[in-house]
């Protein structure tokens, strides 16, 4: 558990969790979470399923490309009403999805789950396993992805930028002790954060208004595929100051933090959801030590001016270890 389990409003957080993973339809998905958590299948299109009225929440099960599903704001297809161009359009996303599903992954995204429920979870891996779900580490062509969004603790700008400061300086140590796939990081679906814009934030004396922390974001990491995407909680927090950056219409608001550096590695008996979980507690205990957080935020500083860096996952394992 992270130390602080309770959101804005005093209820306990809550963590959404998307998982993509490739071998099974996103119609199959739907039945595997439907036997595990009950509810009702609803269909949108022949590649995109809600189970809602589980004991969880409301599921997406989908195959992970926009050319398969409608536009946003796309009204589906009446044939009644004898819409024969949207009825054309429609069936060539259901044939574009039927060959695409060959290579590319579906994806299951969950509802925002609380904390004292998030290993309920694991049973949906365990059956997707079972059914033949490849993971990342299945192909080196695959490059799938584990995607958390643990809700916010508090809005105020210190603790946010605590969590940030914390996650910049585990970063390697992250990607050291998760492996990331090296299609993942030729993908760039998961992007490092600038050395320069990160040696601003880690310095101690960097604890910015809320404003500030938005602008210093958005000019240099305008973009959704960063390790850690801060846009969806910056859209909550500040819409506006956001879109006047960013267009793209996939950047919803979220009062959550977007964590997407793990792999999806199912059927790797030594992986489970519970352990990227896990993973990302480390940061957020490391955020509530602000002493260590302003020590670790020179030592990254002075490793990095250093003519032959030392490595730095080490240096971080040494700060965990003795604070």
């Amino acid at each position: 558990m992270p130390p602080r389990r309770r959101n804005p409003s005093g209820g306990e957080r809550r963590v959404g969790v998307e998982l993509e993973f490739a071998s099974i339809s996103a119609r199959a998905c739907a039945e595997i979470v439907r036997q595990c958590y009950g509810g009702e299948i609803e269909e949108e299109d022949p590649h995109r399923l809600f189970v809602r009225g589980t004991t969880l929440g409301d599921f997406t099960c989908e195959l992970d490309t926009q050319y398969a599903h409608r536009p946003y704001g796309e009204e589906k297809s009446n044939q009644a009403e004898g819409d024969a161009f949207s009825y054309f359009r429609a069936e060539m996303r259901r044939i574009y999805g039927d060959i695409s599903s060959l290579i590319v992954p579906c994806e299951i995204v969950g509802p925002p789950i609380t904390l004292s429920r998030l290993g309920e979870l694991e049973a949906l891996v365990d059956r997707l396993v079972t059914a033949g779900a490849s993971g990342t580490k299945s192909s080196p062509f695959y490059a799938f992805g584990t995607q958390l969004n643990p809700e916010i603790a508090g809005e105020d700008s210190e603790w946010i930028t605590a969590v940030f400061k914390a996650y910049l300086l585990m970063s390697d140590w992250l990607r050291e002790v998760i492996g990331i796939d090296g299609t993942r990081q030729f993908a760039a679906f998961a992007e490092p954060f600038p050395p320069s814009y990160i040696a601003r934030v880690v310095h101690p004396d960097y604890w910015p208004t809320r404003e500030q922390l938005i602008d210093d974001y958005l000019a240099e990491n305008a973009t959704r595929n960063r390790e850690l995407d801060m846009l969806p909680l910056f859209m909550e927090l500040d819409s506006e100051r956001v879109r006047r950056v960013v267009r793209d219409l996939r950047v919803a608001a979220r009062p959550t933090f977007h964590y997407r550096l793990p792999d999806a590695n199912l059927g790797d008996p030594d992986w489970d959801l519970m352990l990227e979980w896990n993973r990302w507690c480390v940061v957020e205990e490391l955020a509530e030590k602000r002493d260590v957080l302003d020590r670790m935020g020179v030592a990254y500083i002075a490793n990095s001016e250093r003519l032959l860096p030392r490595e730095w996952p080490v240096l971080a394992s040494e700060f965990l270890i003795l604070s």
